[in-house]
């Protein structure tokens, strides 16, 4: 057996142990946690960062000496974050951070302490990635919803005017022909926030070759929720006006047509990576087969 394979093995393991420290936590964090739309995503991370490891596994995973030290540090800061949460017994969320960021650090110290710093910096993105599992506090993401709504309010209200649509606005209460709207917290669309926030910072990965241009396609992700979020509003306040009521009393595309307006966003942001992308003038990254 080869030192290469070896270590690879010896990394194997200490997934292992990285799943047996967060899996509990944050199953149970996507099971019981509320609201969940704030954890649904916590499962799919680590399988998108195990991916991009495994395409990069011939670059990665080799015989390079490794930085045993500062690797045995990461680790040992990990597996203290993880009895600190042993002897605290924190609340759901906070036992999820402890334990999703122990994992982490776990995780990444042993990688470290197998392969070392050079090979550490060109697998930066999948650890970085595995970020999106440590959940925010309830306070932030309430701050984050409540941004949210605050611009898709504002996107509505213009979308009203540009279709002549007479009404008296209210903060978030639109006083409207043939009836009444709230753009309420569950219109944010925090769900598909954080699913399209995902999806830019892989597809800004693969395809953009400067940070400032993964950075602006990330940031896009906010204009580009609240201009979808009214665009439903509106479509939903017309299509029940003209068309029938039970539109918004209930029916499917009120309920679950998100992901329709999903598709908008994601055809918008893939039209600015398009843009961006053209302004490239160094090398894509990608992940060729090895």
């Amino acid at each position: 057996m080869t030192l290469s394979t070896r270590k690879a093995l010896l990394f194997l393991i200490s997934v292992a142990a990285a799943i047996a420290m967060a899996f509990e936590p944050l199953n149970n964090l996507v099971r019981n946690g509320r609201p969940p739309d704030y954890y649904s995503h916590f499962l799919i991370i680590p399988a998108i960062s195990a991916y991009v490891l495994f395409r990069r596994r011939k670059k990665l995973f080799r015989g390079d000496p490794g930085s045993l030290l500062l690797g045995l540090a990461v680790m040992a800061l990990g597996s203290g974050l993880i009895v600190f949460d042993k002897l605290c017994q924190p609340e759901l969320i906070a036992h999820a951070e402890l334990c999703a960021s122990g994992a982490i650090l776990f995780l990444t110290g042993s990688f470290l302490a197998l392969f070392g710093v050079s090979s550490f910096q060109k697998a930066l993105f999948p650890f970085a990635f595995l970020v999106f599992v440590i959940p925010l506090p309830i306070a932030w993401m309430e701050l984050v919803v409540s941004t949210l709504v605050s611009g898709s309010t504002g996107v509505t209200h213009l979308l009203f005017k540009a279709f002549g649509v007479p009404f008296v606005q209210e903060g978030a209460y639109f006083y409207l022909p043939g009836f009444n709207i709230e753009v309420a917290q569950e219109c944010s669309g925090i769900r598909s926030s954080i699913a399209l926030v995902i999806t830019t910072v892989l597809a800004g990965h693969i395809f953009l070759d400067k940070s400032w241009k993964k950075g602006l396609l990330a940031l896009a992700v906010f204009p580009v929720t609240v201009f979808k979020n009214g665009v439903r509003i509106i479509t939903l306040y017309l299509l029940s006006y003209f068309v029938d009521m039970r539109i918004i009393e209930g029916g499917f595309l009120h309920k679950s047509g998100g992901f329709i307006f999903f598709g908008l966003g994601l055809i918008i942001l893939g039209y600015i990576l398009w843009v961006l992308r053209g302004l490239s003038v160094g090398r894509l990254e990608n992940y060729p087969p090895d």
